[in-house]
Order: C-alpha cells, then sequence, then structure tokens
C-alpha cells in the first residue's frame, strides 16, 4: 500500500447517450463521434437496432459491424475486439440494452438457467467480463441505451392538451451509469439532453442542448489534457534496465492495468539481451588454445 500523488493523463472517454424511441440517440453518438475524430473513417458502430445506423450513411463514410442475436456479453465482446483490430478510434455500440434485455441477453440467459437468485452467480460475471471489456478498451466508446417509455397530458401555451413522450429509467443493467465520463439523457424528440453525470465538468449546470460535433471536440480536447499514452508508451520501449521499467510503473500508477502488457514485454527483451550479453562474454572469457589449455586459467611464470 503505497500513497502518492494524483496525477492528470491522456484518457479514453467512456460516453452514455440514453432516450427513448426516436430521441434521436444514434444521430447524437455518430455526431459526438465525428466531433472527436474529425475522420468518419476511424468510427465504427456495433448496431443491434436493425441496421439503423446505416440510415446515417449519408453523413459520411462509417464503418458498421451489425449484431444480431443472440445478443450474449461474449458476441458484444467479440464485435468490440474486431473494431479494435481495425484500428478504430471511436466505437459506437448501439445499443447495450440488448446485452441485458435482448433475445440471448443477460435476463434470458438467467431464466433459461432457471431464473432462481443462485443462478446470477453464472450470469453476473459474464456481464461483468463485458463491462470490463468496455472499460479496459483502447478505444473511445460510446454507449447507447434504450429509456422505458412513460407518457404525460401537458398543457401548451395555446391551452391545449397534449400527449407527450418521455423517457424513464434507462433498459440496462442498474449501476452502469456510475462507469461512464459523461452521461447525456436524451429528454424530448427535438433531440434536447441534459447530463445526468459528467466528469469533465463541461457540461454540469448548462442549459438543455442538442448534442453536435462541437460537443464531441470539446470532449476530446477535456480527453488530451495531461501526459499522452503513446509517450508512455515511447518511455517503455526504451528503457533499459529493469529498475527503470519498475519507476516507469510506479510513476503512472493511474495507467497500471494499460501499460503492464508493455511493460512486462520490455522486461522479457532486456532480459533476453542481458542473457545474451552474458554468454558472449563467458565465451570469451574461455578461450581454448592448441594445446587444449585453457587461456584463462594460466598465469606467467608457470
Amino acid at each position: 500500500m503505497k500513497l502518492q500523488q494524483t496525477q492528470r493523463h491522456n484518457v479514453k472517454l467512456r460516453l452514455g447517450v440514453s432516450g427513448a424511441s426516436g430521441f434521436g440517440k444514434t444521430y447524437s453518438a455518430l455526431q459526438l463521434a465525428y466531433g472527436m475524430t474529425n475522420n468518419w473513417s476511424k468510427i465504427a458502430v456495433i448496431d443491434t437496432e436493425n441496421a439503423s445506423a446505416s440510415l446515417y450513411a449519408n453523413l459520411g463514410n462509417f464503418n458498421v459491424l451489425n449484431l444480431n442475436a443472440p445478443y450474449s456479453p461474449e458476441r458484444y465482446i467479440e464485435a468490440i475486439e474486431t473494431c479494435e483490430k481495425a484500428n478504430m478510434e471511436v466505437i459506437i455500440i448501439d445499443s447495450i440494452t440488448h446485452e441485458w434485455q435482448g433475445k440471448g441477453g443477460c435476463l434470458q440467459i438467467h431464466e433459461q438457467l432457471g431464473g432462481r437468485f443462485q443462478d446470477w452467480a453464472k450470469v453476473t460475471p459474464r456481464h461483468q467480463a463485458f463491462i470490463d471489456k468496455i472499460l479496459q478498451s483502447k478505444c473511445h466508446i460510446i454507449t447507447t441505451a434504450r429509456r422505458k417509455i412513460d407518457y404525460s397530458l401537458d398543457v401548451g401555451n395555446n391551452g391545449r392538451t397534449k400527449v407527450v413522450k418521455h423517457g424513464t429509467k434507462e433498459i440496462t443493467r442498474e449501476g452502469w451509469e456510475y462507469e461512464l465520463t459523461v452521461n447525456f439523457e436524451l429528454v424530448n424528440d427535438n433531440h434536447l439532453c441534459k447530463v445526468s453525470k459528467d466528469r469533465t465538468n463541461l457540461f454540469s449546470g448548462k442549459p438543455e442542448f442538442i448534442i453536435n460535433a462541437v460537443t464531441g471536440k470539446k470532449l476530446i480536447a477535456w480527453c488530451n489534457q495531461g501526459v499522452s499514452l503513446d509517450t508512455i508508451k515511447q518511455e517503455i520501449k526504451t528503457a533499459t534496465t529493469l529498475e527503470g521499467l519498475r519507476h516507469l510503473y510506479e510513476k503512472y500508477n493511474s495507467l497500471q492495468s494499460q501499460i503492464k502488457p508493455l511493460i512486462l514485454q520490455r522486461k522479457s527483451e532486456i532480459e533476453s539481451s542481458t542473457q545474451i550479453i552474458e554468454n558472449k562474454d563467458i565465451i570469451k572469457s574461455k578461450s581454448i588454445q592448441p594445446n587444449g589449455i585453457n587461456n584463462s586459467s594460466t598465469t606467467s611464470g608457470e
């Protein structure tokens, strides 16, 4: 256990966009992603919403991975890994609701196991693996989530009564919002949103607004403050001693889970290089003369 000073590093954003059907979750997520990358080709959408993302193909040449049932946590993880291998900068998961409530999702898996309380012991680790994959991804990730729909009768300025649709509780496992950097909640079909969580302090206390590319630009600027992960990787790559690697691992303590594989790989390279040098020294110190006498063990006058 060790007390260390806080550090500010570049971070990968974990953004949530939630709302009722028709409130503009997919479009808003795409606008955020474009603002963050300024390059449509670096955006991938994992689409579980009947290819709804393709309806916005006119926006730009972003990539789509259509994910159909069963919506198991493992299939979501595989889809994320596919996007990572393609070197995407932003992954939009549209939506995470199916992993929880869709066909083959966690609720159905639990029901098939018997629906008993103790059956969650088998389901929860699978769901947590999906959450961990999002949190540990090398990409920025935007998730969308459906909200349960409710209706109210509101009186307008003209005195007329109209039915208004509202989004209530997010349809995913409780507690997801705690994992997010920012959670945008779309409040009506005019695409207005409010922020229910904001670690960036860019939007807290502000009036309701419409998400656009500028929103994404503000977020990526906040994200890029501090030490770059690429800079840290370069420091690890150029380290020449095990003590130097140990220093870097302790120095960037808040990123240890991300840099540990790189540290271990460089450690192996340094140890391998050291072994080669030692073997060469051994060979040099034991040069054999034609008479069979080990020259390193003889002394003058003998």
